[in-house]
């Protein structure tokens, strides 16, 4: 492998070999650079390569230690996972997009100073956004412009917060850091807009369930993942992460569970599930930090699966709506399975890769003493089986419709089973070996996952849970699902806050057309006047004698002398 070479650059240059490729060729390249870049990972090490001295600031094109070699790791094997989803897809705009979009995350995540994060980070926004076009229809189309205003903003905001960080350090270094400069809160600010704090969150569900059937599979893997290692590297240990990730964790559940489009659904229980790895990052310590790593890792598995099954459903469906599907377990018996496999590693069941990785996070802010925190996000560990652990397979494959079952269809086709199996099988095989699974993380790990007390109350929390959610369907109190827009916060933005501009541009226009109507008027009076007073035998134009001259001139220099004088 080339020594020092940024393994997303493999996946950047490899795509612009796509055009040249097409049928077997272009998947067999397509899956194969994402391999290539994790040899070329794997083979580094440790350390630092591509060290460059510009202007006095140290350039670090390549830094791998261990908290970035495990998100490395996962964007690897989701890179590859959603190729192999796609190999269906003759988009070469697509395939493209794809590859610099994981390829830029890749190389983000093994920056080593704050420039080279800022170049991956704009490259990922640009590339992302195709993915959403992609789909060609107005709605992707306004979605993807809002979309890309985000992300762009949040590198505008980046790109001042590192100006802001050389003028008051000489660095610059992408490590830990203090609130308490403008530049740090830029950081902060950017990073938490790609991480969809609370009030920051609606791009996530605007866009996401525009994107392509594929496209979606690949959006949930990178941009959020990317914020997540940007805050752990920068911001570990900083308070204010814990109440921002309890909100996070808390303010998605009640729109998770009205959400009627299941993607749009999996958007919202995405928000929650960042909630966790940001109390983490909060708390700081070294349990902590791992079990952000972990989780983070667990949530692209689960995620990602999740995303794929309902994407095959609105492959052959054409609909991912809870309200226009039902019993597609009888026709899609695998996807289905997996859903069910995907739903229970996101309710942390044993024997999956979440039940070990949550576990981290809520033993870390016990030991910490944060006692409320953990009891908000025991909460949100119950809601996610209900909004998503149960509502995804239920609504999606078992229920019956009360009006009509969809007609059968075909299942998915066997490269998207097969991506699924992948995900599938790492999220059981990092539940059932979870002490391979901790030695990938940054921080020597010292803990016992499958204890009794652990067990049983996970179990607990399941089952009860399920029995609630049968319960309220079987008495008609679970909420309706209507195909209908449920207002969140964008509603200010996208909304109120358009009507504001109308409203503000419209004064602005009426002021600037009576200022320009005014001028206009004075321009016209004085060209009127000089019409009026110039020209043959008119005021300005008669002659005067050469005694009234002298009169005016010397009354005009003794009133100069006058003023002079005083002053």
């Amino acid at each position: 492998m080339i020594d020092g070479l940024n393994p997303g650059f493999i996946l950047i240059l490899g795509a612009l070999l796509v055009p040249l490729t097409s049928g077997f060729i272009r998947s067999l390249l397509v899956l194969a650079l994402p391999v290539l870049g994790f040899a070329q990972m794997i083979s580094l090490g440790l350390g630092s390569w591509g060290v460059i001295d510009m202007l006095g600031l140290q350039v670090v094109l390549t830094h791998i230690d261990p908290l970035s070699r495990v998100f490395g790791i996962i964007f690897h094997i989701a890179a590859f996972a959603a190729l192999l989803y796609s190999l269906h897809v003759k988009d070469t705009v697509q395939h493209i997009a794809t590859l610099i979009y994981a390829g830029s995350a890749i190389g983000a995540i093994f920056a080593g100073d704050l420039l080279t994060l800022f170049v991956f980070w704009e490259i990922t926004a640009v590339s992302s956004v195709f993915l959403i076009w992609a789909s060609r229809t107005e709605r992707a189309f306004r979605s993807g412009v809002r979309y890309l205003i985000i992300q762009v903003t949040s590198g505008v905001i980046l790109l001042g917060g590192i100006a802001l960080y050389v003028a008051d350090t000489g660095s610059l270094a992408f490590g830990p850091m203090e609130l308490g400069s403008f530049a740090t809160w830029a950081f902060l600010i950017a990073f938490g807009i790609k991480a969809a704090f609370p009030l920051l969150h609606n791009w996530v569900q605007d866009s996401y369930p525009e994107a392509t059937v594929t496209g979606t599979v690949v959006l949930s893997a990178f941009t959020t993942k990317l914020a997540i290692y940007a805050l752990a590297r920068a911001f570990p240990g900083t308070d204010l992460l814990i109440y921002i990730g309890v909100v996070m964790v808390i303010f998605p559940v009640v729109f998770a569970t009205l959400e009627n489009d299941l993607r749009r659904t999996l958007a919202y229980s995405m928000n929650s599930q960042q909630g966790f790895m940001v109390i983490g990052i909060g708390i700081g310590t070294e349990m902590a930090l791992n079990g952000v790593a972990a989780h983070a890792s667990v949530s692209i598995l689960y995620t990602c699966l999740l995303f794929m099954c309902t994407g095959a459903i609105l492959y052959r469906t054409g609909t991912a709506k809870a309200t226009e599907l039902g019993s597609l377990y009888k026709s899609m018996p695998l996807t289905a399975f997996f859903a069910v496999i995907g739903s229970l590693v996101i309710v942390a069941f044993p024997l999956t890769a979440a039940f070990a990785s949550k576990s981290l996070i809520l033993s870390a802010s016990l030991k910490e003493g944060y006692y409320f925190v953990w009891l908000f996000m025991l909460f949100g560990a119950v809601a996610v089986i209900d909004n998503i652990g149960l509502k995804i397979p239920v609504f999606g494959f078992f229920r019956r419709n009360a009006e009509k079952d969809p007609a059968p269809v075909q299942d998915a086709p066997a490269h998207m089973l097969l991506a699924m199996a992948l995900l599938t099988g790492l999220a059981i095989l990092a539940g059932v070996m979870p002490g391979a699974f901790f030695s990938l993380l940054p921080y020597d790990v010292s803990y016992e996952v499958y204890t009794a007390s652990h067990v049983v109350t996970q179990l607990q929390l399941i089952l009860f849970a399920t029995l609630a959610f049968a319960l309220a369907l079987r008495l008609g109190v679970y909420p309706g699902l209507k195909s209908a827009i449920n207002l969140d916060f964008d509603w200010f933005y996208r909304k109120a806050g358009k009507s504001l501009a109308i409203t503000t541009g419209t004064l602005i226009l009426t002021v600037w057309t009576a200022f320009i109507n005014l001028c206009q008027r004075g321009v016209a009076g004085v060209i009127s006047l000089a019409v009026d007073t110039h020209g043959d035998g008119k005021t300005m134009s008669r002659t005067v004698s050469s005694s009234a001259a002298v009169v005016a001139i010397v009354a005009l220099f003794g009133v100069i002398l006058l003023v002079a004088y005083q002053f």
